[in-house]
């Protein structure tokens, strides 16, 4: 087991003062990775609401803030297309992608716009929208159909420790990062800046989530082989890095 000191070696900022140095890909020229993974020209797609006709999560920023909560109870009611829209647009929404791939503004903030993930969906409660598994496209905001096998909802959940409220969720946020888009630019520094960057978004989930009435709570206790062999990543060039259950409270 590594000692828990050696572990903190990804909290520190040491390599920055050697970052000018480096020959990262970028700086040698290398092409910018995609900012989002492929998909099959014949895919089931969904269409979401687009951003700007979403009316929901108008609630003042500062009483979404005063109310927000770690929330592990939810009813049954469903979420909305609009309100998954939302949801989707808050934590992972194209703002601006400049045809070259390497200013990728969204709403979240990422170091160098670089934005590492790639959103995931366990669905089991939304108005309009089939239980399964999908992942999410942001470039084209749309849903993008991966299966519909049955018990779904109880994998995840054992994937997390049976933590039993995920299961009652109406949607569960998975998380995976490809690391290489933040190591492009930054080589050694990427998976300090990559856990940074899973903070921001996530909490903008919470944010979000609290303003249509709803609640979430972000999970790191997960079986790390379990949850990327779920979502079928390889757990090195694409591995799961956060989880949030989301429903209504």
């Amino acid at each position: 087991m590594t000692n828990v000191k050696e572990a903190r070696s990804i909290l520190r900022s040491d390599h920055w003062s050697e970052f000018g140095k480096w020959e990262t890909d970028q700086k040698k020229g290398v092409p910018a990775p995609p900012p989002q993974k492929p998909y099959p020209r014949d895919a089931e797609l969904v269409e979401l609401v687009p951003p700007a006709k979403i009316t929901v999560g108008v609630t003042p920023l500062k009483d979404v803030i005063d109310k927000r909560r770690s929330r592990r109870r939810f009813t049954e009611t469903p979420l909305t297309l609009e309100e998954l829209s939302y949801l989707l647009w808050s934590t992972q929404g194209v703002q601006v992608l400049d045809p070259n791939g390497v200013r990728n503004l969204r709403t979240v903030p990422s170091a160098g716009c670089r934005h590492s993930f790639e959103t995931y969906l366990v669905i089991n409660r939304v108005r309009g929208v089939k239980p399964g598994l999908y992942r999410y496209l942001p470039l084209d905001h749309r849903l993008l159909f991966m299966s519909g096998e049955s018990g779904l909802d109880e994998k995840i959940t054992e994937a997390c420790n049976n933590q039993r409220f995920i299961k009652d969720a109406a949607v569960v946020f998975v998380w995976t990062t490809i690391p290489y888009r933040m190591e492009w630019r930054y080589s050694l520094i990427a998976p300090k800046i990559i856990a940074i960057d899973a903070g921001h978004m996530c909490q903008n989930l919470y944010l979000a989530s609290e303003s249509i009435g709803a609640g979430t709570c972000g999970i790191g206790a997960y079986s790390q082989v379990k949850v990327d062999a779920f979502l079928g990543v390889d757990g090195l060039e694409e591995l799961t890095i956060y989880i949030a259950p989301v429903g209504k409270i």
